[in-house]
């Protein structure tokens, strides 16, 4: 079975940064992987995915957000840069192995496996 471990979580003043990694304990590295978080009361957004065949964005943090994928290192990370208060939620990372294109590939509900999620706080 695919087990997705994130860790970077934590908190952060506006305008700080932050690095999230998240480890495939046990998976494939060919497996499409993403980046989503959940705000309190709200649904899980995709925030970043690795895309087919480039990486996705969500409008909200395109310019201050990158992810990015080690093969040899089985990681996926997302690096946060000038962090806003509307930022704050839980970080889940997700693999898939169904690779979409477009505005698909921000979609939850196409991701199967979803490691435990990590807080992101800004204030």
């Amino acid at each position: 079975d695919v087990q997705l471990v994130e860790s970077g979580g934590g908190s952060v003043e506006v305008g700080g940064s932050l690095s999230l990694s998240c480890v495939v304990v046990s998976g494939y590295p060919d497996m499409c992987m993403g980046w989503f978080r959940q705000a309190p009361g709200k649904g899980r957004e995709g925030v970043a995915v690795e895309g087919n065949p480039t990486p996705k964005y969500a409008d909200s943090v395109k310019d201050r957000f990158t992810i990015a994928k080690d093969k040899t290192k089985n990681t996926l990370s997302l690096q946060m840069s000038n962090l806003k208060p509307d930022d704050t939620a839980t970080y889940y990372c997700a693999a898939t192995w169904a690779c979409y294109s477009g505005a698909q590939a921000l979609r939850s509900d196409g991701y199967s496996y979803w490691g435990q999620g990590t807080q992101v706080t800004v204030s």
